[in-house]
């Protein structure tokens, strides 16, 4: 079908006597679920490719949100629709791994178009989650991110705080929360994708396990480890700034994000591709910083893990599609490519020559709190602290949600939150298990 519109156009132009191009180029379709200016990104990577050569033409199309555009992808695939190349967040790699027939592993579509492709090119950290335990690559890190810490410098000036000197510990969060307050402020902290940010990284950065079997890296038989007495404590702790109005949660995903941009909340957790809008749209200095951390906890701060997405190649397209979609994932690649990337928005640089080039060029030293999250990355992770790789990883997120949800409305204690996602987090997790032959 993605011929037919060239063809007939071609038949048009060839009636009126016009020349026609020997070659029509080949689409290449790229789904994905970048918005604003995000959105831009991915549309001027697009263009950038497509004015280098001529053989093939990348259209990025947006699909919604992570959640909506897997979905839409899945209802394509059964339909023999599906696009060539899937955006697909860190929470849908296991979904995708165990899709058989559904994928068509990135190191098999670099080498089927003849491409320089190198796996130990990329971060460990970021590599090391998108490869198969045979040590195959499946899908190519695109916008990765870890979470990281904003404070507004403003508001820190404001309550008598340093604006040099952010909260390393979470004591020292509630402290400047309290503070925040005092001035003034409706929201000191807040955070964004809770799930990611108060179980996934804070785990990972606390070097305890998130779920059993390092965390899922070890089978499909893992299970939820989170109402442990460090999480507990965590989420007791949580529950008491929100009753001081210390912590104010600010919905779902990234809800929380466009307060932290409009200067609402002074304090957040999020992701490292916040920067890009913070420098783009925030009307006050602000300043990024780690993680915070339980200073008594031996080993933490440790490293903090994955988020954002990769892209993913879809089965069953023909040869000349997938020499396009090697030739366009070869071209992100490119160091200047994936080093201009990270610098526009926030997200890692995948590869270590991207870090080195932006490292190089001074863009750290301009644009301090810029090297945090590589920073985060690039220590050595452990067992406890490589990632999580778990099945029907969007409904547990889900499940996290609605549950701790009910520790800010009061309606439950932290406890019963915990234990309640433990529960129904591993019915989601032997469901997975038995669909897939585990």
């Amino acid at each position: 079908m993605r011929f037919k519109p060239l063809a007939l156009a071609g038949a048009a132009l060839m009636s009126l006597g016009l020349a026609v191009p020997a070659h029509a180029q080949t689409e290449i379709q790229w789904w994905h679920s970048m918005g604003g200016a995000l959105g831009e990104w991915v549309n001027d990577l697009a263009n950038q490719f497509n004015a280098s050569q001529k053989e093939y033409k990348v259209v990025p199309t947006f699909k919604g949100s992570y959640g909506e555009s897997m979905t839409a992808a899945i209802a394509a695939f059964r339909a023999g629709n599906a696009p060539d190349i899937l955006q697909v967040f860190e929470v849908g790699t296991a979904t995708m791994m165990y899709s058989k027939g559904a994928i068509k592993p990135v190191a098999e579509v670099m080498k089927q178009a003849g491409v320089n492709f190198n796996p130990n090119a990329y971060v460990p950290a970021v590599a090391g989650y998108y490869t198969a335990p045979n040590g195959q690559m499946l899908s190519m890190p695109f916008n990765s991110s870890t979470a990281v810490f904003y404070y507004n410098k403003d508001a820190f000036k404001a309550a008598g705080l340093d604006p040099s000197k952010p909260p390393k510990t979470w004591p020292e969060v509630v402290l400047a929360a309290g503070k925040l307050k005092a001035s003034g402020s409706k929201c000191p902290f807040t955070t964004s994708w809770i799930s990611w940010t108060q179980l996934e990284n804070f785990s990972a950065w606390h070097n305890v396990l998130f779920s059993s079997l390092n965390n899922g890296f070890g089978g499909l038989g893992t299970r939820l480890l989170v109402n442990s007495p460090l999480h507990l404590r965590h989420f007791e702790n949580l529950a008491n700034m929100s009753k001081q109005g210390l912590f104010v949660y600010k919905g779902r995903d990234n809800a929380a994000d466009a307060t932290v941009v409009s200067g609402e909340c002074a304090m957040a957790t999020a992701s490292a591709g916040l920067l890009g809008n913070l420098k783009r749209n925030a009307k006050f200095d602000f300043g990024v910083s780690t993680l915070p951390y339980y200073p008594d906890v031996p080993g933490a701060p440790q490293n903090s893990v994955i988020g954002g997405a990769s892209l993913w190649v879809m089965s069953g397209k023909k040869p000349v599609v997938y020499k396009g979609v090697g030739e366009f994932l070869a071209y992100l690649a490119k160091p200047e490519v994936a080093a201009a990337s990270h610098q526009r928005t926030g997200y890692l640089p995948v590869t270590k020559a991207a870090y080195e080039l932006t490292e190089k060029s001074g863009f750290y030293k301009k644009n301090p709190g810029a090297e945090v999250a590589v920073e985060q990355m690039i220590k050595k992770t452990t067992d406890k602290s490589r990632g999580i790789r778990i099945g029907n990883f969007l409904q547990v997120r889900t499940i996290v949600d609605e549950e701790t949800e009910g520790i800010w409305s009061g309606k439950q204690t932290p406890k019963q939150a915990l234990d309640n996602i433990v529960k129904r987090g591993n019915e989601q997790l032997v469901r997975f298990q038995k669909a897939n032959g585990g």
